[in-house]
């Protein structure tokens, strides 16, 4: 059981990295075999989505040390007004990390928008947990008669 709740939690890091990965099947997969506790895998799957969305505020947090570079593809001008940009509301579209394809990248720019971290990990956190407990929920009423 322990590997179980392992693997999901691998699974959980890595698909909130920029790897493809998807932890929903293996979330689902735990769910439908009974022998897991729910509350149990909706942490571990939070937790993992979180801390492997912290991998890409860091990255994005070290990317700008080469912002001199000819290759960086925004120059400081650019970058100091998307700054601003995001200063106004940027932070709010961090309730959108859960979605597919665009809410790793956006913890990425949380990143090199210099995202407090405190405020991230609250709303990285709010975001991953109802998605996981949305996918849940669904999954069981699937599972329940009538």
């Amino acid at each position: 059981m322990l590997m179980g709740y392992l693997g999901l939690f691998v699974a959980a890091f890595g698909a909130a990295t920029l790897l493809p990965l998807q932890s929903e099947a293996v979330l689902i997969g735990l769910l439908l075999s009974g022998h897991y506790n729910l509350w149990l895998l909706l942490g571990i799957a939070t937790l993992g989505n979180v801390l492997g969305s912290v991998v890409n505020w860091l990255l994005g947090r070290s990317v700008e040390r080469f912002k001199e570079r000819r290759w960086f593809p925004v120059s400081a001008k650019q970058l100091d007004k998307a700054r601003g940009h995001y200063a106004r509301w940027g932070h709010w579209t961090l309730l959108l990390s859960w979605v597919p394809i665009i809410g790793d990248p956006l913890t990425l720019v949380a990143g090199v928008m210099r995202e407090p971290l405190w405020r991230f990990l609250l709303l990285v956190s709010v975001a991953k947990s109802a998605r996981y407990i949305a996918l849940a929920v669904l999954t069981l009423m699937h599972l329940s008669p009538g």
